[in-house]
């Protein structure tokens, strides 16, 4: 009886280590504060909970009543995907904001902790235990594990390729994760910024990126090279077209921060933090300019 390739392990190592990367690193080199993590915690939670209610609920009567038809299919996942991810990341950041939990410098950590809670938090640490289960059962012998072996061996069989095939697997696995950090970093930016500066265009904007989970039914069809490729090439136009409409906002923060540094050096230790004052202002004049 035949095991699984460990190099199965690569996957969901790999993801944790990069997505846990990004989150060190954007909190010592750039911005992500312990509240952005948690706001996109309970917004990414929340909206995985109620897709799997709802798909419970409905799922079956889904494909009774429509079949396993590819594009109904994904408008039956691509609507879920825009109405509790997108959607629910913009009313928990709304109500983040209004109380004064985040502000618009917590935009890429918002995006960042959305991508990390479904790369890392669910997808990363629970398909490890999956693999991990499924090795151990395995690897214990006797009746039971041959059973297991048997249905797995039907409805897994990629799980006990050889080498030479499992590891282009692993690496699409790899490059999906990296198109849902594209994604997730996007719809969450662009979701912050429209709760606090009040511009319904960012939200509007952030809503069909949702609706890349309407392509799922259509990987088998178009093939798992061409399918990743599309996806992944989707996800650099959705964070291509995000930076693109919020440049002038990233241009009022390098200018505060440049003043502050010069008025840093010509002013005692003790002044006051010219960062936040001209952060602030610029944040209400986008605000107004809204």
């Amino acid at each position: 009886m035949q095991n699984i390739d460990p190099l199965y392990f690569l996957q969901p190592a790999g993801t944790i280590a990069f997505s846990a990367g990004l989150v060190i690193y954007w909190h010592r080199k750039r911005h992500f504060t312990r509240a952005a993590f948690v706001y996109s915690l309970f917004a990414y939670a929340g909206a995985i909970a109620i897709k799997i209610v709802v798909q419970i609920l409905t799922y079956n009567a889904f494909l009774t009543r429509f079949g396993n038809s590819s594009p109904a299919l994904g408008a039956y996942f691509g609507v879920q995907t825009v109405l509790f991810e997108v959607g629910g990341a913009f009313l928990v950041v709304a109500w983040a904001v209004s109380r004064g939990k985040l502000n618009a410098k917590d935009a890429e950590g918002y995006g960042l902790g959305l991508a990390f809670w479904e790369n890392a938090g669910y997808l990363g640490v629970l398909g490890a235990l999956s693999l991990a289960s499924t090795y151990l059962a395995l690897a214990s012998g006797g009746l039971a594990a041959q059973e297991f072996y048997s249905s797995l061996s039907d409805t897994r069989p990629d799980l006990f390729y050889p080498p030479s095939l499992a590891l282009p697997l692993v690496g699409y696995g790899l490059l999906e994760r990296v198109t849902s950090l594209l994604f997730h970093f996007s719809w969450g930016y662009l979701c912050l910024l429209a709760a606090f500066l009040h511009k319904r265009r960012y939200f509007l904007l952030a809503l069909p990126m949702g609706l890349v989970d309407f392509f799922v039914p259509f990987a088998a069809s178009l093939g798992i090279l061409v399918s990743e490729a599309f996806i992944f090439v989707l996800g650099l136009g959705s964070l291509g077209l995000t930076l693109l409409v919020t440049r002038s906002l990233r241009h009022h923060d390098r200018l505060a921060e440049g003043l502050a540094t010069e008025f840093k050096k010509a002013v005692p230790d003790d002044a006051p933090d010219l960062t936040e004052i001209m952060t602030r202002a610029f944040d209400d004049d986008a605000r107004s300019s809204g």
